[in-house]
């Protein structure tokens, strides 16, 4: 069974840092491509980051120098650090695992909220 769990969440004050986790489980998770996306009240799920399994990386341009996506293939998790904070970044994160063997595997964890005030 395929699991990819979500910790780190929270609440926190503008100019703040929160670091999200994911633990993925069920899967070979060296040959995923690992996201994080994000989802604010009544706006469209959106890429905040992704890392290959090779290691590199893309953002969102929003949040180019102020958050950084990382992942350790021993403990099969992939984390976001995130900093300068911003109201604006509220929302829930979710987890995304893809991968291609002949056909595409795509996983999702079930979201942590965050949370920035002003």
């Amino acid at each position: 069974q395929v699991q990819l769990v979500e910790s780190g969440g929270g609440l926190v004050q503008a100019g703040g840092s929160l670091r999200l986790s994911c633990a993925a489980s069920g899967i070979r998770f060296s040959a995923y491509v690992m996201n994080w996306y994000r989802q604010a009240p009544g706006k469209q799920r959106e890429l905040v980051a992704g890392i290959s399994s090779g290691g590199i990386t893309n953002y969102v341009d929003s949040v180019k120098g102020r958050f950084t996506i990382s992942r350790d293939n021993a403990k099969n998790t992939v984390y976001l650090q995130m900093s300068s904070l911003k109201p604006e970044d509220t929302a829930v994160y979710y987890c995304n695992g893809k991968t291609f063997f002949g056909t595409t595997f795509e996983y999702w964890g079930q979201g942590t909220q965050v949370t920035v005030s002003a």
